[in-house]
């Protein structure tokens, strides 16, 4: 796991070329601690800070091929990487390191794109073809490792220059760039509010995008190329064995992705939440593992959000060295302004912050590499918003009696489903029977929340129109059935925009800690989508899971009903009142947020300060916390206002390795290895 960067900038000055490679790496030093390199060529750089997991001793970047063709920086794990060598060396290949960003290039140098569908792994990688002089990037199929760029026209509106591109795993690595100022857009706003994420291609800032899950792009005579290798795989073939071959199918092919993921030269530890997907990869995980496994997981003060009993249960039934962090209210407070500048994005709730405390109490305990289950309810219909979307189609089709005992089982955990709120709950439902976004039909109950978020914008502009461009424009999409559209709005959205990134990678990145998701291993996304619907009747979640490892895990892992990890929100700052909460009580402040309607930005948080905690609605605590974290991010990118020891350069920041090739094409290859004489 790294950090990657680098830009192609032909009218850089070349004195100016390695410090803003250095600068542009020390602000994402965090997700590679070990070490950092870069190489310089005529026109570009890139570079990478690294966090050593596999070959630790000659896996240094940037890395090239035996031809010095070449080049790489790499962010993240291929699992398959022992496999594909093997593959690779049949074919003649030979390797100089044990590391898996070898093989990623010598299957490039091999296959060229043909390459990325032979891979398995979470990953976004640059390539330098020196011949060619092309850059490539790629992302993994998933979304799981970040990669954003600013492409020409970003750069030159902003008087960098034409024909220059950048691209990082982080944004914040722009601000390095000469030139390149960070500003809000409006419109990009009202789309995550609304949608809860940016779209797969969008970020919330001007001119910067991020390459899109299963995608690569070719930048070539300063011209970005996009384009795809991998779709979800999500309409196929039902499964025609029996239940119990189906089970089994699915055990397999769980057990085959954690063993993968468990490959690692150092310690491998697992987040544990309690619930049923994390307790399965701990499962498995203490079965394959050959050392006493390392869980870790979260405590809250508020009975509400605890799930710390569920979790002692299992570390105990499963024998694991099992620890946790108690967070309160305090805490979140005290480090939201952090954690946001890690997310880079606005957030709709509170709940990415303790997973920040959690991946730095996990690094402290010696810790780089954690499991999680993160993946399993996209992939194995896990959230209630599949049940709510099946009661829904089925609507006209109901009985009275059977539309309210369907709604009694959607969501025991929440008040306002419960007995006293259930004919408010019919009426309700009734109303969105109907599809009234085109092609949103299982979001549309959840997007009323976001509708409301987007008010916090001047501009009015339909806020989901850019999601129904991008459904409409798929192939294929409009035939899926309405739990499989809300199955790929999932992994589309929200599970890369927000649960693999602002509550997961960014969160653990932030202490370089590397996070895998067993539950995302191609092989056990197109088991589970063979599976689903012929064995899940919608009324008992994850159903073949629970089945394939009935016995194995405590019972009440087995029966309890799942509870979405969640985080207090407005309530926090509330109490806490800390000193960026000025950020939303002055007026002049408010004003200085790009885009924002003050006047209702300021009703808002006045009805907020003024209601009891247990009074304010769901979708006004996740606009106020969509409020307050982007006016954290316009203080601390757009107008650059420093977090102490977060956005500023660590001053003890040092190249290990630099390859300079400028000016010296035919002289010695490359200079690799040269150590640098010092850092920033």
């Amino acid at each position: 796991m790294c950090g990657i960067a680098g830009f192609v900038a032909p009218s850089l000055h070349d004195g100016e070329t390695p410090e803003v490679m250095t600068s542009m790496l020390s602000l994402i030093r965090h997700r590679g601690p070990d070490e950092a390199g870069y190489y310089l060529d005529d026109g570009i750089a890139m570079g990478t800070a690294r966090l050593s997991i596999v070959d630790l001793a000659t896996g240094a970047q940037p890395m090239a091929d035996p031809t010095d063709r070449y080049w790489i920086c790499f962010n993240g794990e291929l699992y398959n990487h022992i496999e594909l060598r093997e593959e690779l060396r049949g074919l003649g290949r030979r390797f100089r390191t044990r590391s898996d960003t070898e093989v990623f290039l010598q299957a490039w140098a091999q296959w060229g794109p043909a390459c990325l569908p032979r891979f398995n792994g979470a990953f976004a990688a640059a390539i330098r073809d020196v011949r060619s002089g092309d850059l490539f990037l790629a992302r993994d199929r998933y979304g799981k490792r970040p990669l954003f760029y600013v492409d020409r026209e970003g750069c030159g509106a902003q008087g960098a220059g034409n024909g220059e591109f950048l691209f990082a795993s982080e944004m914040k690595a722009f601000r390095a760039f000469p030139g390149f100022r960070f500003e809000l857009d409006p419109h990009e706003l009202a789309s995550t509010f609304a949608v809860w994420t940016p779209l797969p291609d969008r970020t919330p800032f001007k001119h910067i995008r991020q390459l899109p899950m299963g995608c690569c792009l070719t930048v070539r005579d300063g011209r970005a190329v996009l384009g795809d290798y991998a779709e979800l795989e999500l309409d196929v073939p039902p499964f025609t064995g029996s239940e119990r071959e189906a089970a089994a199918l699915v055990r397999d092919a769980l057990r085959e992705s954690v063993e993968m993921r468990l490959r690692s030269d150092v310690e491998v530890g697992v987040y544990l939440s309690g619930g049923l997907d994390s307790s399965i990869v701990t499962r498995l995980t203490t079965d394959l593992s050959s050392h006493e496994v390392r869980t870790f997981s979260v405590e809250f003060d508020d009975a509400v959000f605890d799930e710390s009993s569920s979790q002692q249960v299992v570390a105990s039934h499963l024998g694991t060295r099992h620890s946790s962090i108690a967070v309160s209210s305090a805490d979140i407070a005290a480090n939201f302004r952090s954690a946001v500048y890690h997310a880079e994005v606005p957030a709709f709730r509170a709940a990415f912050v303790p997973m920040f405390l959690l991946s730095r109490h996990a690094r402290d305990a010696g810790i780089k590499v954690i499991l999680s289950g993160e993946g399993a309810d996209e992939a194995f219909l896990g959230y209630s918003l599949f049940r709510e979307t099946l009661l829904r189609a089925s609507w006209s089709e109901l009985s009275d009696d059977e539309r309210m005992a369907r709604l009694g089982s959607l969501h025991p955990e929440l008040s306002h489903f419960g007995p006293a709120n259930r004919a408010r709950m019919k009426g309700l439902f009734e109303q969105f029977a109907v599809e009234r976004l085109p092609g949103l039909f299982s979001h549309e109950l959840r997007y009323q929340n976001g509708r409301f978020a987007a008010r916090l914008l001047k501009r009015h502009d339909e806020p989901f129109a850019d999601l129904m461009a991008l459904t409409d424009a798929t192939p294929g999409y409009a035939a899926l059935s309405p739990v499989r559209k809300a199955q790929w709005l999932e992994f589309k959205t929200l599970l890369p925009g927000y649960l693999l990134s602002t509550q997961g990678e960014r969160m653990s990145l932030a202490h370089g800690v590397e996070n895998r998701c067993p539950f995302l291993d191609p092989t056990v996304v197109r088991a589970a989508a063979s599976i689903n619907l012929r064995f899940d009747d919608g009324l008992d979640e994850k159903a073949i899971l629970k089945k394939a490892f009935r016995g194995e895990l405590p019972e009440s892992s087995l029966t309890r009903r799942k509870q979405p990890y969640r985080a207090p929100g407005a309530a926090v700052f509330k109490q806490q009142q800390p000193d960026y909460l000025e950020l939303l009580l002055s007026a002049t402040e408010l004003e200085k947020i790009g885009g924002i309607d003050p006047v209702f930005a300021r009703k808002l948080v006045k009805k907020i300060m003024a209601t009891p905690t247990d009074e304010i609605s769901t979708k006004e605590d996740q606009a106020f916390v969509y409020l307050l974290s982007t006016a954290v991010l316009n203080q601390q990118f757009v107008l650059g206002q420093e977090i102490p020891g977060e956005s500023t350069a660590p001053a003890d920041f040092k190249v290990n390795t630099i390859i300079d090739q400028r000016n010296s094409r035919g002289s010695t290859p490359a200079g690799r290895g040269l150590p640098s004489a010092g850092g920033i």
